[in-house]
């Protein structure tokens, strides 16, 4: 990543909260105050922000933030911090506000502030009429991915249900930060770990973070979240590796005919998968079903594909 020079004109972009679309462009030489009072000069109007939250300024190239005492916290790429220095694509949480440092044509630094203050007035009235969600947490994970908001969700201790969309609904259920359930299309069968482990790998689809609901489950995860997104990168990692010896997740799977290879030499693992290929006949199926995770159980398709045990398509 570049580091900020007096050559280069930045703003900070909302990729999340009240005014989702808008920028806000940095000069030179100027500090901005972010909080809620109307005379500053970035004013975010809500609850979690303070009167006077941060300001941030550009001074001999370098950026940087300051917390001016808030009560919830200023937070970059999921630390809390009472200074930093920012570099382009840092992440900001202020509130519900989610702000990305950009880089910009340099003559978005001549543009009127009160033009800035109308264009952010825009894009907060565009958001309300876009928006019948409850929650003004909003966002797209192609933004921001779904890793960096739940270490900012984390670091910031928040309550609620993350709710992502694409052509699937995959729900992450947090209690001060913390990951204790999930689930994709309400089918708790699959268990909380495997769909969070899935949700992870999702790269493109809108976000909410919705208040908590009081749903109890008879499972809970109880792994820290870092340790449970450390867990789902590995696999996502040895997913992608094994992939290209993978069938199609829908593609027709079932035993040879004739099966010749001895069953006497698999163990139980992978007569058990096996089971599942001739009970669900697809990738998906037996991923769904299998009582391992899906890295372990694919590694066993695999298996079963090379020695002849099984055929695809």
């Amino acid at each position: 990543m570049s580091t900020p020079s007096g050559s280069k004109a930045y703003a900070l972009k909302f990729i999340s909260g009240k005014y989702q679309g808008g920028e806000f462009p940095l000069k030179q030489d100027k500090q901005i105050v972010i909080g809620r009072s109307s005379e500053l000069d970035m004013v975010l109007v809500e609850d979690m922000v303070s009167r006077k939250h941060a300001k941030i300024m550009i001074a001999s190239g370098a950026i940087t933030i300051e917390d001016l005492g808030s009560t919830n916290g200023t937070f970059v790429n999921g630390e809390k911090v009472k200074q930093a220095r920012l570099k382009e694509g840092d992440r900001i949480l202020i509130g519900t506000s989610i702000l990305k440092l950009i880089q910009q044509g340099a003559d978005s630094v001549n543009v009127d502030e009160n033009v800035v203050k109308q264009k952010l007035e825009e894009a907060a009235a565009a958001q309300a009429a876009r928006s019948t969600k409850t929650s003004s947490m909003t966002g797209k994970i192609e933004e921001i991915p779904l890793p960096d908001l739940l270490q900012l969700f984390h670091t910031s201790k928040k309550n609620g249900v993350l709710v992502i969309t694409n052509e699937r609904e995959g729900k992450i259920y947090l209690r001060q930060g913390r990951v204790y359930y999930a689930v994709i299309d309400e089918n708790h069968n699959l268990g909380p770990q495997k769909s969070f482990n899935r949700i992870i790998t999702w790269e493109v689809g809108d976000f909410e973070l919705r208040p908590a609901d009081n749903q109890e489950f008879m499972v809970e995860l109880d792994s820290s979240t870092e340790a449970l997104l450390m867990d789902a990168l590995r696999q996502l990692d040895e997913f992608k590796r094994i992939q290209g010896q993978l069938p199609d997740i829908n593609m027709a799977m079932r035993l040879s005919q004739p099966l010749t290879a001895p069953l006497k030499e698999l163990t139980p693992e992978l007569l058990d998968v096996l089971q599942l290929v001739h009970n669900y006949g697809s990738l998906a199926g037996v991923l769904d079903h299998a009582d391992q995770d899906d890295v372990l159980t694919a590694e066993a398709v695999v298996q079963l594909l090379k020695r002849e045990y099984i055929t695809a398509g």
